[in-house]
């Protein structure tokens, strides 16, 4: 969830630093400077890369494809499906 925030927070600035006629004539670092809500929410998501939140999110798919391995070769499954007998 903190991922998707930050990214929707990093796209929303990015577009307002995109349309600002004000980023092409100056500097890259003073545009920066004038959109903080940019600058502030893109390093947040590369520190939350670099903490390894993306290895968080697909951790449990891992976790469940691995268990449906295990389960298959006993002819087993890990699904939602009621079996009737």
């Amino acid at each position: 969830m903190l991922l998707i925030v930050v990214s929707v927070c990093t796209a929303t600035g990015a577009w307002n630093w995109l349309i600002d006629p004000e980023t092409q004539k100056v500097s890259f670092f003073t545009s920066l400077w004038n959109h903080p809500f940019f600058t502030i929410s893109c390093i947040t998501l590369i520190g939350l890369f670099f903490a390894g939140i993306h290895k968080r999110v697909v951790a449990p798919s891992i976790i469940a494809a691995r268990c449906r391995t295990v389960l298959a070769e006993y002819n087993m499954s890990c699904d939602d499906k009621i079996i009737d007998v």
